[in-house]
């Protein structure tokens, strides 16, 4: 009876949401329309079917509607996150037929998770309203469509504070920049839009076609990684459109309140005042220089520019949890690639699009292990630890102290899951460290000139599984796991 009325108001809303999601169909069933492409009745038949679905689940628990609870915020956002890739699946699947479940499945949560990793060759040739499908959920995915349904939610008597708190990673959590939650989705989502306009414009102008920029643009802002061609941006072997992609990449790894803040005071002070956004600058430009250098002197490169060029784009790429490539790095000697997969852990800033323990927790815990030497030296001085100029207290460090030590652990039983089914260890390791940053491509078997369709149904989920676990990074997912959670 308790699982009853918890689950019912929870499932009353989950239709909601997964009605409003399927009029994001409309996008590329209107392309298809326009484009005559091949795939148009298989939008028409999951936009039906997914509308059906969504109307049936919101009627049938309007009885029980209800203001949701913090627990019942939580357990929104897991069945979110692990219907819609369902429904996601179904012009795959009507598309292609031959596809399995799991590798739709697959691809559909890479892209809602804006992990980029994809199952699918021969993009190329892909109908352009399939190819659009794919980048619209990672750009959907990007900021939460959580986010974008609370925006919406409220208007039809759902409070959406719970579903925000789940949802947004990090300190924006607490970065109440409206008094409403729906005003604060809705800022965000108007700041992301603006940059996604820009990025598109940008890369028209440096030679992509209308439906390439539009497509990249909705990768590069939310790090989602996709491309529309099999080569991924190697395809077009253009500096200009690299160097234009570096600069949404990067702009998208930057907490999105501090571009907030910096549109709406018109001044770039924000920045400044920003304690992660010199952190990831300076990692990422010391990085290209240092592993420009060393890839050169290896010999992966006639010249140090040559090198330079393919190592700041590929390396911006990675670190930000993006996915794009120009080049096959995984041949380049295994230093480089292992330490832009590294990268991919701490770049990104809390409050952007990107994944991993993020630069803000990384400060933290370099700074905790200052203080614990300082410690040995003067055991009874008061040792308070900065960000920005202000004290963080010991129960955030204890947190973030808690969140890496649950980062590491899965890194490891993943690993060992993967390893256990007879993948090689740098195949496993590299994967489950790109799909739990949310970062794309591993190395050897999952490197950047191969993908994940050689893996079987076990590994594939296994990787699924790894993916959600970042996006929701870690404590959403694992709360639901503890007896108190379903306790009165």
């Amino acid at each position: 009876m308790l699982l009853f009325s918890r689950l019912v108001p929870v499932l009353h809303v989950l239709g909601l949401v997964v009605l409003i999601f399927s009029f994001t169909m409309l996008v590329p069933l209107v392309t298809a329309v326009f484009g005559a492409d091949a795939a148009q009745h298989a939008f028409d038949e999951a936009f039906l079917i997914t509308l059906g679905f969504g109307v049936a689940l919101w009627a049938a628990g309007r009885r029980w509607k209800r203001e949701l609870k913090p627990r019942d915020g939580f357990l929104l956002v897991i069945l979110v996150w692990t219907g819609l890739p369902a429904f996601a699946t179904l012009p795959l699947l009507i598309y292609a037929p031959q596809m399995s479940f799991t590798d739709a499945y697959f691809e559909m949560i890479s892209a809602l998770t804006t992990t980029g990793a994809t199952v699918m060759s021969g993009l190329d040739t892909l109908p352009p309203s399939l190819n659009l499908w794919r980048h619209l959920l990672q750009w959907l995915g990007g900021m939460g469509i959580i986010v974008l349904a609370v925006a919406i939610l409220p208007l039809l008597g759902v409070g959406g504070r719970q579903l925000m708190k789940a949802e947004l990673p990090g300190p924006i959590k607490d970065s109440k920049l409206t008094p409403r939650i729906a005003d604060t989705a809705k800022l965000l989502w108007a700041v992301y839009a603006v940059l996604t306009g820009l990025c598109a414009s940008a890369l028209k102008l440096a030679g992509m076609s209308w439906f390439d920029a539009v497509c990249h643009a909705f990768a590069a802002l939310s790090l989602g990684g996709f491309s529309t061609h099999d080569a991924s941006v190697g395809h077009f072997d253009s500096p200009l459109i690299e160097g234009v992609l570096i600069v949404f990449m990067l702009a998208a790894a930057v907490n999105f309140v501090t571009h907030f803040l910096a549109f709406r005071h018109r001044s770039l002070v924000p920045y400044r005042r920003d304690p992660e956004a010199f952190g990831v600058l300076g990692l990422v430009i010391g990085s290209i220089l240092v592993v420009a250098g060393y890839i050169w002197h290896a010999g992966a490169y006639p010249d140090y520019l040559t090198a330079l060029r393919h190592v700041a784009f590929n390396l911006v790429s990675l670190a930000t949890d993006c996915g794009f490539a120009s080049t096959d790095y995984g041949v380049w000697p295994m230093f480089a690639p292992m330490w832009m997969l590294f990268l991919s852990c701490v770049t990104a800033s809390s409050g952007s699009t990107g994944g991993g323990l993020k630069m803000l927790r990384a400060v933290l815990m370099f700074r905790q292990g200052m203080r614990e030497l300082e410690r040995q030296l003067h055991p009874a001085a008061r040792l308070p630890i900065k960000i920005g100029g202000h004290p963080v207290s010991n129960q955030i460090v204890f947190a973030v102290q808690a969140f890496v030590m649950m980062y590491v652990a899965t890194v490891i039983a993943m690993t060992l899951v993967l390893l256990a089914s007879g993948l090689d260890f740098v195949s496993a390791f590299s994967g489950v460290v790109a799909c739990l940053n949310n970062a794309g491509p591993g190395l050897a078997e999952l490197g950047p000139a191969g993908n994940y369709a050689g893996l079987d149904d076990y590994q594939t989920w296994a990787l699924a599984l790894t993916m959600l676990l970042g996006r929701l990074e870690l404590f959403t997912v694992f709360v639901l796991l503890t007896r108190r959670f379903w306790r009165t």
